[in-house]
């Protein structure tokens, strides 16, 4: 599991991190005027539909190998690490199935981003005008903070519809979903509408750290990004 783990971030993260500051910086106007919360949204979106296509192989093979341990043992397929997992799908399912769930993962990685990323450009935008702060660390950890909150609450919903499809078995020869909104309605429907937020405190108390720890060392490879190459 920790070899998909680190194999999602590589893909994932890197690749919507990587789009997002470079269309952010593109977006803004020559003063350094950053673009309006809209812009930055569809930025986010645009960042996290791209870094989720890229990173779907690797989060199928998360899942599988994660929920493994909860089947049973004449059900367990047994992947070996994140390699193995991606060769034996591509082998015995067809190469397709690396982006099964892939529509869902890209529309999570859009609500997410769009919230995670534009949330904390806003925050950290409103914490500077304030006055109080100063473009720091501290700084950097309570926008983190609170975009982490907001992340959280937006992405939940589509969290669980991305994890039930891209796990979900035939039934009878028939898939278990017929698509998302398929997920919702059954959720809703047996466990009930507040169930898309069942775990809200440490669902946060993982993205909260996870959001922080990522904006605070993109910030600081920014600023030494601009030090030793923009300004040598």
């Amino acid at each position: 599991r920790l070899s998909a783990g680190l194999l999602r971030q590589a893909t994932y993260t890197t690749t919507r991190l990587g789009i997002y500051t470079v269309l952010f910086e593109r977006m803004s106007k020559a003063d350094g005027t950053p673009p309006n919360f809209f812009m930055k949204a569809l930025i986010g979106m645009t960042a996290g539909a791209t870094g989720a296509f890229v990173g779907t192989p690797a989060e199928v093979a998360l899942i599988r190998m994660t929920a493994d341990g909860r089947l049973p043992a004449d059900q367990r397929r047994g992947y070996s690490n994140v390699f193995n997992a991606l060769v034996r799908i591509s082998r015995e399912e067809g190469i397709a199935t690396l982006w099964r769930g892939c529509i869902p993962t890209m529309a999570r990685a859009v609500v997410v981003n769009a919230a995670q990323l534009a949330s904390y450009s806003q925050s950290k935008q409103a914490l500077l005008d304030s006055g109080y702060f100063r473009d720091d660390i501290l700084c950097h950890f309570c926008a983190s903070m609170i975009s982490g909150l907001v992340t959280t609450a937006a992405s939940m919903p589509v969290d669980i519809v991305k994890t039930r499809i891209q796990n979900m078995r035939m039934i009878d020869g028939k898939p278990e979903y017929k698509n998302g909104l398929d997920v919702l309605v059954k959720v809703i429907r047996n466990e009930g509408f507040f169930s898309l937020w069942k775990g809200f405190t440490p669902y946060y108390a993982r993205l909260g750290p996870h959001t922080v720890l990522t904006f605070i060392f993109l910030e600081q490879m920014n600023k030494l990004y601009k030090i030793y190459f923009l300004d040598s």
